[in-house]
């Protein structure tokens, strides 16, 4: 019998972002000990890494204003990373403070959104961030996310030679985790082939991941395409949150308990208990009324069957 699954990876890491991009969207603020409990619910789940918040300007995304006080309250698990985005210098101060294991720094490939989101030209931003990874300890884990790699929706088309251009310089600098973000929620299997392609022939190579939205309906089918490829980290939200208050139009993040179900069906192993997240999923759709995910009354069904 035919393996369809025989040349995709074996195992893969999903590191779940629902705590800082899951809520960065919804106006309401949510209480501080709800975050807590949500990201130590998480974190018996047995995820490899939590992106927790982002310690940015509270008055650009005042939903994470208490980022430190979410780090301060939460219980850590051994063997789970506890991540944080990080914009500038005051940012990343804050964040070496609150004893955050690994540092995320954002960029986007298009100018505009770059505008938009961080109030500078892709250039100035560059130069931010080779100035900070000056700063930090060799020993902490750093990960550079490119924002909007296949689509803008600003600017439409994000061209491929300027998304390696970036890579190229960030990779220079000694950074060897980079997401490749899909804001927008426009991209296609095709599109995912087609960049990655692109950076084998130009031998750009590093620890790439996937951050897929999934406005368009296409993130999972996204998935597919980069596991094809040997990409083994993908960034997903529980209960399918999210989104960019700067990118109009971008949906919520591909949901959690999705992909696990589904890569667990195909036998491609994420260390992840799906009791323990469906027990987490049912309790944020008691405290979230807009989830995007399906899947929530579906596993239910399925737990009970």
């Amino acid at each position: 019998m035919v393996n369809p699954y025989q040349n995709l990876p074996e195992a893969v890491t999903i590191v779940e972002v629902g705590p800082r991009d899951g809520w960065q969207n919804l106006p309401e603020f949510i209480p501080t000990e709800q975050k807590i409990i949500l990201v130590n619910a998480l974190s018996a789940c047995g995820f490899a890494e939590i992106e927790v918040s982002s310690f940015v300007n509270p008055r650009a995304i005042p939903q994470l204003r208490d980022a430190n006080q979410v780090f301060a309250g939460i219980d850590r698990v051994p063997g789970t990373v506890y991540s944080a985005l990080v914009p500038n210098q005051r940012g990343l101060q804050q964040a070496l403070a609150a004893g955050v294991d690994k540092i995320a720094f954002f960029i986007s490939a298009s100018e505009t959104h770059n505008q938009e989101n961080i109030g500078q030209s892709i250039a100035e931003t560059m130069a931010d961030i080779e100035a900070l990874l000056k700063m930090v300890s060799a020993s902490l884990r750093i990960r550079v996310s490119v924002s909007n790699v296949f689509g803008c929706p600003y600017e439409g088309k994000v061209p491929i030679a300027r998304v390696a251009g970036l890579l190229e310089k960030i990779i220079a600098w000694g950074v060897e985790e980079i997401t490749l973000c899909d804001t927008w929620g426009v991209a296609t299997p095709g599109q995912i082939f087609s960049l990655l392609q692109y950076l084998d022939d130009q031998d750009i190579k590093s620890d790439f991941g996937l951050h897929l939205h999934d406005s368009s309906g296409r993130a999972l089918a996204g998935v597919i395409a980069g596991l094809q490829w040997g990409i083994t980290r993908f960034d997903t939200a529980l209960g399918g949150l999210g989104g960019c208050p700067f990118a109009p139009g971008a949906a919520g993040n591909l949901a959690t308990e999705d992909l696990v179900f589904c890569l667990e069906e195909m036998g491609i192993k994420t260390g992840i208990s799906q009791d323990l997240l469906l027990q987490a999923a049912n309790m944020l759709e008691k405290n979230v009324d807009h989830l995007a995910s399906h899947m929530i009354p579906f596993l239910r069904g399925c737990q009970s069957s």
